[in-house]
């Protein structure tokens, strides 16, 4: 059995639409409704809710908040002795500032031991032609193909970290340099 943790911590992945103010918005996490349309064979899925909100909100402590949970979920070698150990982490984040995010994993989450991935979504799961249940399908589906490192991966692609941006034109992931 495949055991991986998804660490929660909203963006654009997981916003909800609210009728009363018309606005999209972190109110929780909406990832149990994304995981029960897939079927995963062989493969748990422990969620860590720890956090709700827009990346763009987030700060150096919430930043740091993320690599402490990657830490406790066995990202790096010598931090978890449990057999129940993730064979994956992959982490639900905000694309305006997931590159912020994976470089700071990449500097504190020293020797990784698995792939830990991050992804989101430009829309909201909710929304038609939304790209947030094939970003984390691939996710999921990368954590068993990845060597240990800190990646993205998002529209059928998946990047190493560091050096890689948010191209806004093209809606996606780019390396640093390549847009």
């Amino acid at each position: 059995m495949r055991m991986i943790t998804l660490i929660t911590t909203g963006g654009t992945i997981e916003k909800t639409y609210d009728e009363r103010s018309g606005s999209l918005e972190n109110r929780g996490s909406i990832v149990q409704h994304m995981l029960s349309s897939l079927r995963l064979v062989d493969t748990r899925i422990s969620t860590m809710e720890l956090m709700s909100m827009d990346s763009l909100d987030m700060t150096e402590h919430d930043r740091h908040r993320i690599v402490d949970a990657v830490l406790l979920a066995g990202g790096a070698s010598g931090h978890i002795d449990s057999a129940d150990r993730s064979s994956g982490i992959i982490i639900l984040h905000g694309t305006d500032t997931l590159c912020q995010t994976g470089d700071l994993l990449v500097e504190k989450v020293v020797n990784p031991r698995v792939p830990i991935v991050l992804t989101g979504a430009m829309r909201p799961y909710e929304m038609k032609r939304s790209d947030a249940l094939q970003n984390l399908t691939e996710s999921i589906f990368s954590t068993d193909v990845l060597s240990p490192g800190v990646y993205v991966v998002a529209h059928g692609r998946c990047l190493p970290f560091p050096g890689v941006q948010k191209d806004r034109q093209l809606g996606t992931f780019v390396r640093a340099g390549n847009q």
